[in-house]
């Protein structure tokens, strides 16, 4: 069984845990958007591309030394990373720092 969230766009609009079976398994995350999730049971909850255990922040670290998104989702060909994905974790990485400017901004 499957809980489908809100949508917006093709994003679920509220954080509400989703519940679905993968794999003959019950899979349950909270979506941060089409492709990251945090999943409770899954790096500890860490952000994590969908029905991997791949987490955001590993990715972002390769980007960062230099590597382009064809060559990360290269190198983890045998996984289900898409381009969408990395382009997806790299714009909610964005919004999260502009997110903690305005927070800073309105402490001062």
């Amino acid at each position: 069984m499957k809980t489908k969230p809100a949508r917006r766009n093709g994003v679920p609009s509220e954080k509400q845990l989703v519940r679905e079976m993968q794999n003959r398994e019950p899979y349950e995350y909270f979506a941060l958007g089409k492709y990251v999730v945090a999943a409770p049971g899954i790096c500890g909850g860490r952000p994590t591309f969908k029905y991997t255990r791949l987490e955001v922040s590993v990715i972002l670290s390769l980007l960062a030394t230099g590597q382009t998104i064809e060559q990360v989702v290269q190198a983890y060909a045998t996984s289900p990373l898409v381009t969408e994905a990395v382009i997806e974790a790299l714009q909610l990485a964005n919004q999260a720092l502009v997110e903690s400017a305005q927070v800073l901004r309105a402490a001062a």
